[in-house]
């Protein structure tokens, strides 16, 4: 049985790691250098890092934060934020990335999704996606959370799995940050849709929620989460043991 990934999520603005909750609030952390070097040595599978306002402030990446991450850290790093051209994917992956996450730029260019698995294969292809209840089904967000697209959210992930994304990264505004567990509905509505890898974020606030989560959703690969690990909730060696102990596969 292929093992569950356990993945720390940094959210980067102005060079700071933040946090916040229902994707508002956010708080300074910590150095998101120092931060990934961390969890790199304490059991996390993966990093997914996030320029959370490249977007909605219309500029690239940040560059130096990234390639000096990739330089000291030697587990899988996703990448993403401003993303709107497969050059800015080949950018990406020239500093250092394993893998690219669009969001944002793929709702403006959809074709960007399928040009990008072409060029560099769909295991570099992640397609992210704030989503949000609104008046009773799922609506895609864009800008951070800002913007609600009126995009059918499932209807939006089946494309983006059928266009070549490798590797989908669901984010429930409506649980994020609160800690009262991941939102299992939305994720089944994802994983009876896409073919590939599914990482559920959004809502962990302790050990028990991703044993559920892996129990209750088998499909689902992989749980991220941010705030939980940045404090010291929960350590991941921890975390990790009590999956093994419940049968849930997990590389220690």
């Amino acid at each position: 049985m292929i093992t569950k990934r356990i993945i720390p999520c940094l959210d980067v603005r102005d060079g700071q790691v933040v946090k916040g909750v229902n994707f508002k609030e956010l708080k300074n952390i910590s150095s998101p250098v120092q931060l990934a070097q961390y969890y790199g040595k304490c059991g996390a599978d993966e990093l997914v890092f996030y320029d959370i306002t490249a977007s909605s402030d219309g500029r690239k990446i940040f560059t130096d934060i990234l390639k000096e991450t990739a330089k000291n850290v030697f587990i899988p790093l996703t990448v993403g934020g401003g993303i709107n051209t497969v050059e800015d994917f080949d950018w990406v992956l020239k500093c250092g990335a394993d893998k690219v996450s669009v969001n944002s730029g793929a709702i403006k260019t959809p074709d960007l999704i399928g040009q990008a698995a072409k060029r560099y294969g769909d295991q570099c292809v992640v397609l992210s996606v704030d989503v949000k209840r609104v008046d009773g089904v799922f609506r895609v967000f864009s800008k951070g959370g800002r913007v609600n697209t009126g995009l059918d959210a499932i209807e939006w992930i089946k494309r983006g799995v059928d266009s070549g994304a490798g590797e989908i990264v669901l984010n429930s505004i409506d649980t994020d940050g609160v800690k009262n567990g991941f939102d299992l509905e939305m994720l089944q509505k994802v994983c009876e849709v896409a073919k590939v890898p599914v990482i559920a974020s959004g809502g962990a606030g302790k050990i028990e929620d991703f044993i559920t989560l892996f129990k209750t959703l088998p499909k689902v690969d992989a749980g991220l989460a941010a705030s939980i690990f940045h404090f010291g909730e929960v350590e991941i060696t921890d975390l990790k043991k009590q999956m093994l102990q419940n049968g849930i596969p997990a590389r220690i």
